[in-house]
């Protein structure tokens, strides 16, 4: 059978599961990239998040350098860097370094929010009103990767390599940057639903050819649930939504009992949470591809990019295992 019309990549936030560690989170990652790799996916992506105790990848350049290290094809990138946080310079001279150890596997998802706390905004001496200056920073970069002198500085490593650009959003402020300067959109659906379509109309609407693309391409994020049988996805699913009120609404050093679970996820804060999953697909391999099909035709989407929701490390891996015998097909 031939690869999907629609390529499947991979968001891997490197969860830290309860009776886990880090090392153990991050050893996961790296399995579950291998087995990506070895089933055809396109890509993975890994995502800057600070101050979240059940997520591994903050360091995210570093994961990527691991990860690239130990496997053989697929692409590896940031969804994403949260480019506030740190200067153009720095990030060109990183990814520089990880494109010039890996020639062609490299890529660079930029977001302007913080992924973090006003704490961790704090600790990491970021400055609270950078995301104003998003569009700036990202010619900025753009600038040191392809090997312009910026202000008598000059990216080494990174001047030259040109690591692909991708803009990351759930508004329409990254769908018309992105079009305006002519890169790659990647719309977080999977946790921001609500201005799917609307963002990837005006990206489409918008888009301006650039050196980098000269067409719009558009990725679309969407959670994934799947199992060997269709009740089995749904009893997983259920614990799924539990686990994600229970990671959003958790005081730090407290666990919820099932009975304050319970209550959580019934109310309006739970269901909010809960809302932002609308785009789930639920299923088996044979009754999951149906759903990704029908949802990369609303997003009208050049790529999925899929968050698998398993439990575990185990049950990730798994999980990317079941959604490749879904397509029946290596997917290269």
């Amino acid at each position: 059978m031939s690869a999907p019309e629609v390529p499947l990549s991979i968001l891997d936030l490197a969860i830290v599961g309860s009776d886990e560690t880090v090392a153990d989170a991050l050893s996961g990652s790296l399995a579950m990239a291998k087995a990506a790799d070895e089933r055809g996916y396109k890509r993975i992506w890994y995502a800057e998040h600070h101050n979240m105790s059940s997520i591994a990848s903050a360091a995210t350049s570093v994961l990527i350098a691991h990860v690239a290290a130990q496997t053989e094809r697929i692409l590896l990138g940031s969804g994403g860097i949260m480019l506030p946080n740190h200067s153009p310079l720095a990030i060109a001279e990183q990814f520089g370094t990880l494109a010039s150890l890996h020639p062609g596997r490299i890529e660079l998802g930029l977001g302007r929010a913080p992924g973090s706390d006003q704490a961790a905004t704090r600790a990491l001496r970021a400055d609270p009103m950078a995301s104003q200056q998003f569009p700036q920073d990202v010619r900025e970069l753009q600038a040191f990767l392809a090997g312009a002198s910026v202000g008598g500085v000059t990216a080494t490593p990174g001047a030259g390599t040109n690591v692909p650009l991708t803009i990351l959003g759930s508004s329409l402020f990254g769908a018309e940057l992105a079009a305006a300067f002519g890169l790659q959109y990647g719309f977080a659906s999977h946790f921001a639903p609500t201005h799917l379509q609307e963002a990837m109309a005006l990206y489409r609407e918008k888009f301006q050819p650039s050196e980098q693309l000269a067409e719009p391409n558009a990725l679309a994020a969407v959670n994934v649930v799947i199992a060997e049988t269709d009740e089995e996805a749904e009893v997983l699913f259920a614990e799924v939504k539990r686990q994600r009120v229970g990671r959003f609404l958790a005081r730090r050093g407290h666990e919820f009992s099932d009975d304050e679970l319970n209550h959580l996820i019934e109310s309006p804060q739970g269901q909010q949470i809960i809302g932002m999953m609308k785009y789930t697909a639920v299923g088996t391999p044979d009754t999951i591809r149906p759903q990704l099909d029908d949802f990369a035709e609303h997003a009208n989407a050049d790529e999925l990019i899929v968050s698998h929701n398993a439990l575990t490390s185990e049950g990730r891996i798994e999980s990317v295992h079941l959604l490749a015998d879904a397509y029946q097909t290596a997917m290269v």
